[in-house]
């Protein structure tokens, strides 16, 4: 189940809500909150729902003997398990066959699914470990507390990566009002809109394109699918953290931004504080600055920033691509930090901006393409290999249709900071009913609905 099912708008949640609001005292909407969220799960893994629970009490437990006892070892045993989890499911096929391939052996494969969102969700419960060993927060001494706090269905199966620290007061103390529900309302409905108009139009028009002959593109057909692909990505996982922030607003939840604005940034760094901030500040407070961060020698953050961008690849997927893809942005990021912060300092804003856009635009497309030999063929055509366009080009002139332009532009438009909605006048409410109802006409009209971050 996702936030743009039918079954969820108009079954689950009001269901949900309705059930939730009754309850009077906090113990028992957060019992109402745990059952739904291992349901709204379920829905889709109704298997790994028993691996989630099993997650939830092995942690509860064990959480609470290492703050009691101020175990080292019980803080290495917890960290061992659910990074373990992550291995075992997301990474030890991958790394098996990569054994295999290097050294021609022909070790099993356990083919396990992957469980919907554990990287998230794990990653949630690493912060709540580690910050609780820290003596950063308090332990959760209620299971159906620290249950709330991993499997909270609005933030569960595609983030944002919410802190144990940022909601830890909230899980017994949050106040909900009328005016906080009718501000989550609105951020959901823009990030439904995000979702079902603009990403999965610019995910149709990308995917036309790379889902078929890539050598007849041409350099027009690669451009015109990266930027598509680039809007998309952005659309649709603002789209998703908008949706979740609402949701938790709708229940009294304070969740921090995801994305301020990625685009607009003048420089690969300034992109990397704008996109997807829970997990790049994940990996900086867990990561880097236990490693040391900039207080140590050239060399030292060198090998820093690249143990950061490699975990930060493998997080999003078992792939090479995914590896390239974050040893890419290191490189960028290290040159940036050590050879062209003047540089870029001096440079005029709108070439800033290009340079910027051109380098996020390549990533995404290292992004997209699991396949080197399609990405090769990509790169090629992006340079001009190809030539600059080919008549085959024309053979999706069904990417060219009047709605996909129009929502192209506005798609560029609203990649910048608007005042959009952010009034609460009549005209706005009424825009916010509009832009509701044509995204239920985009759903009902449409079956392609994919959310990109799910597979992570």
């Amino acid at each position: 189940m996702v936030f743009s099912d039918v079954s969820f708008l108009f079954i689950f949640l009001p269901i949900f809500l309705f059930t939730y609001y009754l309850g009077k005292k906090r113990k028992i909407r957060n019992i109402i909150l745990l059952i739904f969220s291992l349901l709204f799960y379920s829905y889709g893994e109704p298997i790994y729902i028993l691996l989630m629970i099993f997650s939830i009490i092995f942690n509860y437990f064990f959480t609470l003997f290492m703050a009691k006892k101020n175990s080292k070892l019980l803080f290495i045993t917890l960290i061992t398990f659910n990074l373990g989890l992550i291995f075992i499911f997301k990474y030890y096929d991958f790394f098996i066959q990569n054994i295999n391939n290097i050294f021609s052996l022909n070790i099993t494969y356990l083919n396990l699914a992957l469980p919907i969102g554990i990287s998230f969700y794990t990653f949630q419960i690493l912060t709540y470990v580690i910050d609780v060993y820290r003596h950063k927060v308090k332990v959760q001494t209620s299971l159906v507390n620290l249950g709330c706090y991993i499997s909270a269905f609005p933030q569960l199966i595609a983030g944002p990566i919410v802190r144990y620290e940022t909601v830890n007061e909230e899980l017994q103390n949050r106040q909900e009002s009328v005016a906080l529900f009718s501000e989550g309302l609105k951020r959901f409905i823009i990030g439904l809109a995000k979702k079902v108009i603009i990403a999965n139009e610019m995910a149709y028009v990308a995917d036309t394109l790379f889902q078929g002959d890539l050598e007849h593109l041409g350099f027009i057909g690669v451009l015109i699918g990266g930027i598509t692909y680039t809007l998309q990505i952005y659309y649709d996982f603002s789209g998703y953290s908008d949706m979740a922030i609402g949701l938790g607003k709708m229940l009294g939840f304070h969740y921090l931004e995801n994305f301020n604005f990625p685009y607009i940034a003048q420089s690969i760094t300034d992109f990397w504080r704008r996109w997807h901030i829970s997990l790049s500040s994940f990996f900086r407070d867990y990561v880097y600055i236990p490693l040391g961060g900039n207080r140590t020698s050239t060399l030292r953050v060198i090998f820093n920033l690249l143990i950061v961008w490699l975990l930060t690849g493998l997080w999003h997927g078992a792939s090479w691509n995914f590896i390239l893809w974050g040893l890419y942005y290191a490189l960028l990021l290290i040159l940036e930090k050590f050879i062209l912060k003047n540089i870029i300092k001096k440079l005029p804003k709108f070439i800033k901006h290009f340079y910027t856009l051109f380098f996020i635009i390549i990533g995404w497309l290292i992004f997209y393409f699991t396949n080197f030999h399609d990405l090769i063929i990509v790169f090629k055509s992006l340079f001009g290999y190809y030539g600059i366009s080919n008549l085959k080009l024309l053979q999706h002139y069904q990417i060219f249709k009047v709605r996909s332009i129009i929502i192209f532009i506005i798609a560029i438009y609203f990649a910048h900071p608007t005042k959009f909605g952010q009034k609460n006048t009549l005209l706005n409410y009424i825009l916010l009913i509009i832009l509701f109802l044509i995204s239920i006409i985009f759903i009902l009209s449409s079956s392609y609905n994919p959310f990109i971050y799910f597979r992570f």
